[in-house]
Protein backbone atom coordinates (compact mmCIF):
# COMPACT_ATOMS: atom_id res chain seq x y z
CA UNK A 1 0.00 0.00 0.00
CA UNK A 2 1.26 3.48 -0.82
CA UNK A 3 1.83 5.81 2.10
CA UNK A 4 -0.05 9.05 2.51
CA UNK A 5 1.54 12.49 2.36
CA UNK A 6 2.15 15.04 5.11
CA UNK A 7 1.25 18.56 3.95
CA UNK A 8 2.69 21.51 5.89
CA UNK A 9 0.06 24.18 5.30
CA UNK A 10 0.49 27.90 6.00
CA UNK A 11 -2.64 29.67 7.25
CA UNK A 12 -3.50 33.40 7.60
CA UNK A 13 -2.01 35.43 10.45
CA UNK A 14 -5.07 37.66 10.52
CA UNK A 15 -6.70 38.31 7.17
CA UNK A 16 -8.62 35.23 6.02
CA UNK A 17 -8.24 36.30 2.39
CA UNK A 18 -4.58 35.26 2.67
CA UNK A 19 -5.44 31.55 2.65
CA UNK A 20 -4.29 30.37 -0.78
CA UNK A 21 -6.58 28.41 -3.12
CA UNK A 22 -4.19 25.48 -2.96
CA UNK A 23 -4.21 25.48 0.86
CA UNK A 24 -8.00 25.52 0.78
CA UNK A 25 -8.06 22.55 -1.58
CA UNK A 26 -5.52 20.53 0.42
CA UNK A 27 -7.33 21.14 3.70
CA UNK A 28 -10.53 19.96 2.06
CA UNK A 29 -9.01 16.84 0.49
CA UNK A 30 -6.75 15.38 3.22
CA UNK A 31 -8.06 12.70 5.58
CA UNK A 32 -7.05 14.55 8.75
CA UNK A 33 -5.85 17.98 9.87
CA UNK A 34 -3.34 18.13 12.75
CA UNK A 35 -4.00 21.51 14.37
CA UNK A 36 -2.20 23.38 17.13
CA UNK A 37 -5.60 24.39 18.57
CA UNK A 38 -8.60 22.65 17.02
CA UNK A 39 -11.00 25.29 18.32
CA UNK A 40 -9.03 28.06 16.61
CA UNK A 41 -8.68 26.12 13.36
CA UNK A 42 -12.37 25.17 13.38
CA UNK A 43 -13.27 28.84 12.85
CA UNK A 44 -11.01 28.98 9.80
CA UNK A 45 -12.40 25.76 8.38
CA UNK A 46 -15.99 26.83 9.00
CA UNK A 47 -15.40 30.12 7.18
CA UNK A 48 -14.44 28.17 4.04
CA UNK A 49 -16.94 25.34 4.48
CA UNK A 50 -14.23 22.72 5.09
CA UNK A 51 -15.42 19.73 7.13
CA UNK A 52 -12.22 17.67 7.39
CA UNK A 53 -11.70 15.90 10.71
CA UNK A 54 -9.18 17.48 13.09
CA UNK A 55 -6.74 16.18 15.68
CA UNK A 56 -4.81 18.26 18.20
CA UNK A 57 -1.03 18.46 17.85
CA UNK A 58 0.68 20.91 20.20
CA UNK A 59 3.84 21.20 22.28
CA UNK A 60 2.43 19.05 25.10
CA UNK A 61 1.35 16.03 23.01
CA UNK A 62 3.52 16.26 19.89
CA UNK A 63 5.62 13.17 20.57
CA UNK A 64 2.64 10.84 21.11
CA UNK A 65 0.51 12.48 18.41
CA UNK A 66 3.35 12.20 15.88
CA UNK A 67 3.55 8.43 16.35
CA UNK A 68 -0.20 8.12 15.79
CA UNK A 69 -0.13 10.34 12.71
CA UNK A 70 2.83 8.52 11.18
CA UNK A 71 0.99 5.23 11.61
CA UNK A 72 -2.06 6.69 9.84
CA UNK A 73 0.07 7.95 6.94
CA UNK A 74 1.84 4.61 6.68
CA UNK A 75 -1.63 3.14 6.25
CA UNK A 76 -2.34 5.43 3.30
CA UNK A 77 -4.02 8.46 4.94
CA UNK A 78 -2.88 11.97 4.07
CA UNK A 79 -2.49 14.59 6.81
CA UNK A 80 -2.20 18.38 6.83
CA UNK A 81 -0.49 20.14 9.72
CA UNK A 82 -1.47 23.72 10.56
CA UNK A 83 -0.60 26.10 13.36
CA UNK A 84 -2.87 28.78 14.81
CA UNK A 85 -1.46 31.31 12.33
CA UNK A 86 1.27 31.46 9.73
CA UNK A 87 3.66 28.73 8.70
CA UNK A 88 3.88 25.65 10.96
CA UNK A 89 7.19 24.92 12.72
CA UNK A 90 8.25 28.61 12.63
CA UNK A 91 8.04 29.26 16.40
CA UNK A 92 5.16 26.76 16.37
CA UNK A 93 4.79 22.99 16.89
CA UNK A 94 5.39 20.46 14.12
CA UNK A 95 9.10 19.73 14.03
CA UNK A 96 8.79 16.30 15.66
CA UNK A 97 6.03 15.27 13.25
CA UNK A 98 7.94 16.38 10.15
CA UNK A 99 11.13 14.68 11.38
CA UNK A 100 9.19 11.47 12.15
CA UNK A 101 7.59 11.54 8.69
CA UNK A 102 10.98 11.85 7.02
CA UNK A 103 12.35 9.02 9.17
CA UNK A 104 9.44 6.83 8.03
CA UNK A 105 10.01 7.74 4.34
CA UNK A 106 6.65 9.51 4.17
CA UNK A 107 6.49 12.32 1.56
CA UNK A 108 6.38 15.80 3.11
CA UNK A 109 5.03 18.60 0.92
CA UNK A 110 4.96 22.35 1.70
CA UNK A 111 1.86 24.39 0.96
CA UNK A 112 3.42 27.84 1.35
CA UNK A 113 1.72 31.03 2.39
CA UNK A 114 1.91 33.64 5.11
CA UNK A 115 4.79 33.98 7.57
CA UNK A 116 4.76 36.88 10.02
CA UNK A 117 8.57 37.12 9.93
CA UNK A 118 8.71 37.43 6.13
CA UNK A 119 5.71 39.78 6.06
CA UNK A 120 7.49 42.10 8.51
CA UNK A 121 10.80 41.96 6.64
CA UNK A 122 9.10 42.86 3.38
CA UNK A 123 7.97 46.24 4.73
CA UNK A 124 10.64 46.99 7.38
CA UNK A 125 12.95 49.00 5.13
CA UNK A 126 15.96 47.03 6.43
CA UNK A 127 18.36 44.81 4.51
CA UNK A 128 16.66 41.59 3.38
CA UNK A 129 19.41 39.94 1.34
CA UNK A 130 20.66 38.29 4.54
CA UNK A 131 18.69 37.97 7.77
CA UNK A 132 18.58 35.94 10.95
CA UNK A 133 15.31 34.71 12.50
CA UNK A 134 15.52 34.47 16.30
CA UNK A 135 11.86 33.88 17.17
CA UNK A 136 11.00 34.61 20.80
CA UNK A 137 13.76 35.81 23.11
CA UNK A 138 13.99 34.37 26.66
CA UNK A 139 11.23 35.67 28.93
CA UNK A 140 13.52 36.40 31.89
CA UNK A 141 15.25 39.75 31.65
CA UNK A 142 18.76 38.55 32.51
CA UNK A 143 18.60 35.63 30.06
CA UNK A 144 17.14 37.90 27.37
CA UNK A 145 19.95 40.46 27.74
CA UNK A 146 22.55 37.71 27.72
CA UNK A 147 21.16 36.38 24.44
CA UNK A 148 21.20 39.90 22.97
CA UNK A 149 24.84 40.25 23.99
CA UNK A 150 25.58 37.13 21.95
CA UNK A 151 23.80 38.70 18.96
CA UNK A 152 25.43 42.12 19.30
CA UNK A 153 27.97 41.66 16.49
CA UNK A 154 25.53 39.94 14.10
CA UNK A 155 25.71 41.75 10.75
CA UNK A 156 22.50 40.31 9.32
CA UNK A 157 19.09 41.85 9.96
CA UNK A 158 17.59 40.26 13.07
CA UNK A 159 13.91 39.27 13.34
CA UNK A 160 12.15 38.55 16.63
CA UNK A 161 8.63 37.70 17.73
CA UNK A 162 7.37 39.18 20.99
CA UNK A 163 4.29 38.97 23.19
CA UNK A 164 2.37 42.08 24.16
CA UNK A 165 3.25 41.83 27.87
CA UNK A 166 7.01 41.84 27.13
CA UNK A 167 7.28 44.22 24.17
CA UNK A 168 8.30 47.25 26.27
CA UNK A 169 10.97 45.37 28.20
CA UNK A 170 12.35 43.78 25.04
CA UNK A 171 12.61 47.06 23.11
CA UNK A 172 14.29 48.63 26.15
CA UNK A 173 16.80 45.78 26.36
CA UNK A 174 17.49 46.00 22.63
CA UNK A 175 18.16 49.74 22.95
CA UNK A 176 20.50 49.24 25.91
CA UNK A 177 22.48 46.37 24.36
CA UNK A 178 22.50 47.38 20.67
CA UNK A 179 22.34 51.15 21.16
CA UNK A 180 19.39 53.50 20.86
CA UNK A 181 20.46 54.66 17.37
CA UNK A 182 20.29 51.19 15.77
CA UNK A 183 17.66 51.17 12.99
CA UNK A 184 14.64 49.01 13.78
CA UNK A 185 11.04 48.18 12.87
CA UNK A 186 7.96 47.04 14.76
CA UNK A 187 5.02 45.35 13.07
CA UNK A 188 1.89 45.06 15.21
CA UNK A 189 -1.20 43.07 14.27
CA UNK A 190 0.11 42.43 10.75
CA UNK A 191 -2.63 41.91 8.11
CA UNK A 192 -5.36 42.70 10.67
CA UNK A 193 -7.73 45.65 10.90
CA UNK A 194 -5.50 47.62 13.28
CA UNK A 195 -2.20 46.81 11.56
CA UNK A 196 0.65 49.12 12.51
CA UNK A 197 4.09 49.25 10.84
CA UNK A 198 6.73 51.57 12.27
CA UNK A 199 10.29 52.09 11.00
CA UNK A 200 12.48 54.06 13.40
CA UNK A 201 15.43 53.55 15.72
CA UNK A 202 15.34 51.46 18.87
CA UNK A 203 15.32 54.70 20.86
CA UNK A 204 12.48 56.02 18.74
CA UNK A 205 10.46 52.86 19.31
CA UNK A 206 11.11 53.19 23.04
CA UNK A 207 9.67 56.69 22.95
CA UNK A 208 6.67 55.58 20.89
CA UNK A 209 5.86 52.86 23.42
CA UNK A 210 6.24 55.23 26.35
CA UNK A 211 3.99 57.79 24.64
CA UNK A 212 1.33 55.17 23.89
CA UNK A 213 1.51 55.67 20.13
CA UNK A 214 2.21 51.93 19.88
CA UNK A 215 -0.76 50.41 21.74
CA UNK A 216 -0.06 47.44 23.99
CA UNK A 217 -2.43 45.21 22.10
CA UNK A 218 -1.97 42.34 19.67
CA UNK A 219 1.07 40.46 18.42
CA UNK A 220 4.44 41.96 17.53
CA UNK A 221 7.29 41.32 15.10
CA UNK A 222 10.54 43.23 15.66
CA UNK A 223 13.25 43.65 13.02
CA UNK A 224 16.60 45.20 13.89
CA UNK A 225 19.37 46.26 11.53
CA UNK A 226 22.59 44.29 11.67
CA UNK A 227 25.79 45.66 13.19
CA UNK A 228 27.70 47.74 10.62
CA UNK A 229 30.36 49.19 12.92
CA UNK A 230 33.97 49.72 11.76
CA UNK A 231 36.74 47.80 13.53
CA UNK A 232 37.41 50.69 15.94
CA UNK A 233 33.72 51.19 16.58
CA UNK A 234 33.31 47.44 17.00
CA UNK A 235 36.02 47.28 19.66
CA UNK A 236 34.35 50.09 21.57
CA UNK A 237 30.96 48.45 21.15
CA UNK A 238 32.36 45.13 22.37
CA UNK A 239 33.66 46.88 25.50
CA UNK A 240 30.21 48.34 26.14
CA UNK A 241 28.57 44.98 25.50
CA UNK A 242 30.88 43.33 28.04
CA UNK A 243 30.19 46.13 30.51
CA UNK A 244 26.44 45.74 30.03
CA UNK A 245 26.68 42.03 30.77
CA UNK A 246 28.86 42.43 33.86
CA UNK A 247 26.53 45.06 35.33
CA UNK A 248 23.99 42.25 35.68
CA UNK A 249 26.28 40.55 38.21
CA UNK A 250 28.64 43.18 39.67
CA UNK A 251 28.34 46.67 41.19
CA UNK A 252 28.80 49.36 38.54
CA UNK A 253 32.27 50.56 39.62
CA UNK A 254 33.56 47.01 39.91
CA UNK A 255 32.24 46.17 36.43
CA UNK A 256 34.02 49.26 35.05
CA UNK A 257 37.28 48.17 36.67
CA UNK A 258 37.06 44.63 35.28
CA UNK A 259 36.36 45.82 31.72
CA UNK A 260 39.10 48.45 31.88
CA UNK A 261 41.69 45.91 32.99
CA UNK A 262 40.55 43.32 30.46
CA UNK A 263 40.39 45.60 27.41
CA UNK A 264 42.53 48.63 28.20
CA UNK A 265 39.55 50.96 27.72
CA UNK A 266 39.61 54.24 29.66
CA UNK A 267 37.90 54.07 33.04
CA UNK A 268 36.29 57.51 32.66
CA UNK A 269 34.67 56.54 29.36
CA UNK A 270 33.46 53.25 30.79
CA UNK A 271 32.12 54.97 33.90
CA UNK A 272 29.99 57.30 31.74
CA UNK A 273 28.69 54.28 29.82
CA UNK A 274 27.92 52.48 33.07
CA UNK A 275 25.78 55.40 34.25
CA UNK A 276 23.98 55.51 30.90
CA UNK A 277 23.29 51.77 30.94
CA UNK A 278 21.96 51.87 34.49
CA UNK A 279 19.80 54.87 33.63
CA UNK A 280 18.34 53.21 30.51
CA UNK A 281 17.53 49.98 32.36
CA UNK A 282 15.67 51.70 35.21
Amino acid sequence: MNTGTLYVVATPIGNLEDLTPRARRVLNEVDLIAAEDTRHTRRLLSHFGIKTRQMALHEHNEEAASKELVALMQGGSSVAIVSDAGTPLVSDPGYQLVAAAHAAAIPVSPVPGVSAAIAALSVAGLATNRFCFEGFLPSRGSARRERLQQLFSEQRTLVFYEAVHRIEQTINDLAVVFGAERAAFVGRELTKMHEQCLSSTLGGLQADLEAGSIPLKGEFVIAVAGNTATEGEQNEADDIALLTLLIEYLPGKQAVEVVSRATGAKRNDLYKEMLRIKGDSE
